[in-house]
Order: structure tokens, then sequence, then C-alpha cells
């Protein structure tokens, strides 16, 4: 049986969505947000609540998951319904409103936004014995606690910011911090490729270009790692407690790729308005192409506004789509 019918409903819980939840909710909206994972935040809790970010307007630096924890506060603030563990697989136009559709529940809505990130979260895998049987004892790609690294012996693997980034932030925490990446090139920014040379050259961080795991050893629990050299083949084996896999996450739309609207590649192709192809169904943040396309949090909260706002004109054709600056809506209180 699906839920009550409602104005719009987010699919996603990351910081668009939830930006989305609270401009909804500004214009008066009926909100709800359904996201396949346990807990709100998106990326921001569930892959890397204890890195910095610093590209925010107006926050110089601030943790993920203090992140995450505000954007929850100020996203669900108007009242938005929440729905975890709710993966929708279908999209269904009934008359004037659609039907989501999961495997445990339906919702019925007016008006659809999707933001869902890059989609399912599918991190990119070792290919190398021994990498499935320590997947998640031992062998991880994302850091939830690095408190729990502390005086570990920590092998990172990758060659983007997430790699050089953990690298960084553990030379202080881990007793040992090696990185190995296949070419000699990374694909990081600028000063956090000064900042590992640098780190580096203190002997603060041991790297390896031009290696590459070829086994995962241990009995009961993960006790070393052979990598060998791609140019040289040379193997060579060593201790290790952690291998952290920071490879990066193949976009997957998952199901979304079966509701008919237009793609461009692995995304949701929407214009200036944030309309997809489907009328009444809109779409914002990294999932979705456009000319000039960022992927930054702050481009999405951009886009999650221009959605809501263009959402409100489709539910209502005589409503404002620019409803004013915020600070001159009679709608807050002290």
């Amino acid at each position: 049986m699906a839920r009550n019918l409602n104005d719009i409903t987010i699919i996603g819980g990351g910081p668009t969505g939830l930006f989305g939840a609270f401009y909804a909710g500004l214009r008066g909206l009926s909100t709800r947000i359904v996201d396949s994972l346990p807990e709100l935040g998106g990326q921001l809790t569930a892959l890397y609540p204890e890195k910095n970010i610093y590209d925010v307007g107006g926050i110089p630096k601030v943790l993920a998951k203090d992140l995450g924890r505000d954007m929850i506060e100020q996203g669900l603030q108007f009242g938005a319904e929440v729905f975890l563990d709710q993966q929708i697989t279908d999209l269904i136009t009934n008359g004037e409103h659609f039907t989501l559709r999961g495997p445990d529940a339906e919702f019925s809505t007016r008006a659809v936004l999707i933001s869902g990130g890059k989609g399912a979260f599918e991190p990119k895998h070792l290919s190398c014995p021994g990498y499935q049987e320590f997947l998640g004892h031992g062998v991880h790609y994302a850091v939830k606690d690095p408190e729990t690294l502390e005086n570990k012996k920590v092998l990172i693997v990758g060659g983007g910011d997430s790699a050089l980034d953990w690298a960084l932030d553990l030379k202080d925490t881990a007793e040992q911090i090696t990185i190995i990446h296949r070419r000699e090139n990374f694909r990081a920014h600028k000063d956090s490729v000064r900042q590992l040379q640098a780190a580096v050259e203190l002997g603060e961080v041991d790297l390896k270009t031009f290696h590459e795991v070829k086994e995962i050893h241990g009995e009961q629990a993960l006790e070393g790692v052979t990598i060998f050299d791609n140019q040289s083949g040379e193997d060579y084996t060593f201790e290790v407690d952690v291998i952290l896999c920071l490879l990066g996450f193949k976009p997957d739309l998952g199901p979304i790729k079966s509701w008919g609207l237009d793609l461009d590649k692995n995304r949701i192709s929407v214009n200036s308005f944030m309309a997809t192809s489907r009328s009444g169904v809109y779409a914002a943040g990294d999932l979705v192409s456009y000319p000039g396309k960022l992927d930054l949090i702050a481009t999405g909260f951009s886009e999650a506004a221009i959605a809501v706002n263009n959402a409100v004109r489709y539910l209502d054709p005589e409503a404002r789509v620019n409803p004013g600056h915020s600070t001159n809506l009679k709608i807050f209180h002290d």
C-alpha cells in the first residue's frame, strides 16, 4: 500500500537532498526523503565522516560528519518525513501523480527530486587473491573511525584525492603509512601532492609508485601483503595490519536507468531548470549532466534550490519561481 500522497519526494538523503528538503519546506511543500542507506548524510557520513571539507561557502573547515549533522538539522526543520533503508526500483506515472515503488514500500507523490549522489555506492575493487576474504575485516574502502588505525601498519592503495588525504591525515596516527600507486602521476590536488612529497622526504610516509597489489595474506586475520613493481616485475612482501583500497567509486545509476529519463552516460540529463525529460521529475547533485557541470557540494546546493523552486511552479502554475531572500520571509521563529 502506497504512503499518503505528498507534494515532493526526494530520492537521496545526502547534502543535495537535505538542502532540497530545506528549500521544499521553505516553500511550504509537504516533503519526504527516501534513501537506500541506513542513515542520512550520504557520503558525508557513510564514506568519509572524519575528513575535513574546505569548499563550502562561509565555513573555512568542517569535518564531514559535522557538516552532515548540521545539514540534517537544517533539512528536517520543516518536518520532512524520512524513510531509510528503502531503495526505489520503479518510478510510475499514475494520472497527475507518481508512485515510487521499492521492495518494501510504495510512495505517492506529486513531484520527484532525484539527488542520489553518483548513484549506488559501488567501490572499485582490487582483483587479487585475498581481497574478498579480508574485505570488511582488515581490507576497507572507507575510513569510518581514524582512531581504530592508531599504531597500526597501514597500506593505502590509490592515487586520487582520497588516498593522498588519508595518507596525510593518518601519518601522525598510524605506526607506519605506505602508499602505493600504479602510476607516477597522481589524480589529486597539486597541494596534496606537494604535501605528500614533503611527508615522504621527512620519512613520515613511504611512497612506492609503479606498484600494485599482487596478493593479500593472512590466516584468521590480515597479516601481510605482496606488492609488485609493474615495470620490473619484482615482488615485495611486508607486514600490514590494515589495507585501505581508496580507488574511487564507479558511478552506477542502478534502477534509475530504467525510469525513462534521458541519460548522458551514467548521469541524468537536465536543463537549466534541473528538469529531466519526464515532466514533474527533477534531479540535482553529482548524478546530473548539463554543460558546465561541476561536481561540488556547493553546486548541489544551488541545483537543489533551482529544482525545488521550479517544482513549485510545476505544482502550482500561479506560484512564483523565485521566493525572494530567506531573510525577508516571515516563516522563521527565534
